[in-house]
């Protein structure tokens, strides 16, 4: 039997998708330091903590972003999706097609009203090449807002390709090693929570040895929101 604090466990891991379309309602600075105390516990390597956060909700400073913001995902769109974006243009009705086309949507609601966005949480790395011990932090604080019923999206479209820009903006000094790790967009969502599809995890997990089976079927989510209830 599943106790309270379990199904709540659970309900947070699941159901912690980003969520892009937000409210335009302010995040209460007591439900930021909530977030914040528990991104800080989550685990850093050598137990550097060497990381540094800064929270943005200023509409002025979230304005001055927007446009970097949106030069971002529209070169996101030319490169790294471009066969994408090219094979739903042409085959619009395909499965494949449709799927993407609503994550583009989805993705370029949040570029359109970057400046709308409540807060921004930014995550800044020195010496973590890997992000192994930032990107742990960062998904504590997606956990501790959707505890909160807080809504999340991380995007790092700005450190792939607007990294000095967006420090700049920010003040963030340039001598000093900080490389920016993650943006993400954080707000009580417009949309309702829920398991996000995804493919079975007996499909994309291997046991002992590459291409081996799991061991495990999944072909059912094994949490489901009755469970919380």
């Amino acid at each position: 039997m599943t106790t309270a604090p379990e199904a709540g466990l659970w309900e947070a891991l699941y159901t912690t998708r980003a969520m892009r379309r937000m409210r335009p309602d302010p995040v209460p600075v007591e439900v930021q330091a909530r977030i914040m105390d528990a991104a800080v516990r989550a685990p850093s390597g050598g137990d550097t903590q060497a990381w540094r956060f800064l929270l943005v909700d200023d509409r002025e400073v979230l304005a001055r972003l927007a446009g970097p913001y949106r030069e971002a995902v529209a070169l996101l769109w030319r490169g790294h999706y471009a066969a994408q974006v090219a094979a739903a243009e042409a085959d619009p009705d395909a499965p494949s097609s449709v799927r993407f086309r609503k994550l583009r949507a989805s993705v370029q609601h949040l570029a359109d009203h970057f400046e709308d966005v409540p807060l921004l949480f930014f995550a800044f790395s020195r010496n973590d090449r890997d992000g192994s011990s930032t990107y742990p932090a960062v998904w504590s604080a997606m956990l501790a807002a959707r505890a909160q019923g807080v809504g999340s999206a991380m995007t790092n479209v700005l450190d792939v390709f607007r990294p000095d820009t967006t420090k700049a903006l920010l003040g963030v000094p340039p001598d000093r090693g900080w490389t920016l790790a993650a943006t993400v967009a954080m707000g009580y969502p417009m949309g309702r929570w829920g398991v996000a599809p995804r493919r079975p995890a007996h499909e994309v997990t291997y046991r002992n040895h590459w291409g081996e089976p799991a061991g495990f079927d999944t072909s059912v989510p094994l949490w489901s929101p009755e469970e919380g209830a």
